[in-house]
């Protein structure tokens, strides 16, 4: 088979890390008998000083004619002072509008090799820890009216959460069918107690539910959710949520599997296009030197083989691969620890590219 990627390596270690990927996905080209071709793209802080926007025009159409899209990272504290419109950061929300990506899938894991990494204790996450987190992507606060407006006590802002039937149907879908596949069971985060769109958000969960009786459904407001997170987070499975709970719950999730250099994501658009990208940032203080974790984005090729392109026996091969060099006792700067074999971000790709 042949596959069409479109790569935004993006800013910082993005590019390195990128390129592990790339090296991994070469791999598993020769040793499935697939071919791999990359149209490499700008986008973020290195398309603003190339060409003076965040997102140019070319890298959506040509992500639009691609199988799946593989993005590094994009910004850092070089574009700070640019005006919000204007920031790298743009570059990640028009991708998302652009190919219609309203399914952020996050896993959390915590392999079992990393437990000392883990800041929980260790009854709390003891087996390992396997939860999902499905996040809605292009609606919300994130994407509703927003401005500014004189009022009596003075200048204001105001961000509108908004959400139509229509959107929350279709993420409670995914998460149901993600569920089902997994250990059925799924949890809908929201804050129905206090907000409108939370309430139309718990009924339309609730509707979907019912064409799934097999899978256990529950309901959590989101200041809970996140204390039992921390608390007991082997009690969930599937968490489905909306774009701003979800943006939070991901990045405390990823705190308690050790390292935010491990968990890789995948946006989902309708009929299984991608894009998958680490859920790190562009850590300008180490690119360069040969330090950065490329799991994550290995981890979020593995997710494309899988999702986009129906290659579950690759993407098996990926993470057992991350697996055995993790057993092996090979860490990175980030995921070091006593008596382990640290490498660099060259070394972890090599080592897991050979594994497969």
């Amino acid at each position: 088979m042949e596959y069409s990627i479109a790569v935004v390596k993006g800013d910082g270690i993005g590019p390195e890390v990128i390129e592990e990927a790339k090296k991994v996905l070469n791999r598993v080209g020769e040793r499935f008998g697939h071919r791999f071709e990359y149209k490499e793209l700008l986008a973020g802080g290195s398309a603003i000083d190339q060409l003076g926007l965040a997102l140019p025009s070319e890298t959506i159409e040509a992500c639009k004619n691609s199988d799946s899209v593989l993005l590094g990272a994009v910004g850092g504290p070089k574009w700070d002072h640019l005006p919000g419109d204007k920031r790298p950061e743009q570059a990640i929300l028009g991708l998302r509008k652009q190919l219609g990506l309203f399914a952020n899938i996050r896993p959390a894991i915590l392999f079992p090799e990393l437990a000392d990494a883990c800041p929980l204790r260790r009854e709390s996450v003891e087996g390992g820890l396997d939860l999902i987190v499905v996040r809605e992507l292009t609606g919300g606060i994130y994407f509703g009216e927003k401005g500014y407006k004189d009022t009596e006590k003075g200048r204001a802002a105001y961000d509108v959460e908004i959400y139509s039937e229509k959107e929350v149907e279709r993420i409670a879908k995914v998460a149901f069918e993600m569920a089902r596949k997994r250990r059925k069971k799924l949890t809908s985060v929201d804050k129905a107690n206090v907000l409108e769109s939370s309430r139309l958000w718990r009924s339309v969960v609730n509707r979907v539910g019912k064409d799934y009786p097999d899978v256990e459904l529950s309901h959590m407001y989101i200041d809970n959710a996140a204390m039992q997170l921390i608390r007991e987070p082997k009690q969930f499975d599937v968490i489905v949520t909306n774009n701003m709970f979800g943006d939070i719950l991901t990045d405390e999730a990823s705190m308690i599997t050790g390292s935010i250099g491990m968990l890789p994501s995948a946006s989902l658009a309708e009929g299984n296009f991608g894009l998958y990208e680490p859920i790190h940032g562009s850590a300008p203080d180490i690119a360069g030197k040969d330090i950065a974790n490329p799991m994550a984005t290995i981890l979020s090729v593995a997710m494309m083989l899988r999702f986009t392109f129906g290659l579950s026996e690759e993407a098996d091969a990926v993470e057992l691969a991350v697996k055995s060099v993790l057993r092996e006792g090979y860490r990175t700067a980030d995921i070091m620890s006593q008596g382990m074999k640290k490498i660099g971000t060259k070394e972890a790709g090599d080592r897991i590219a050979k594994a497969i």
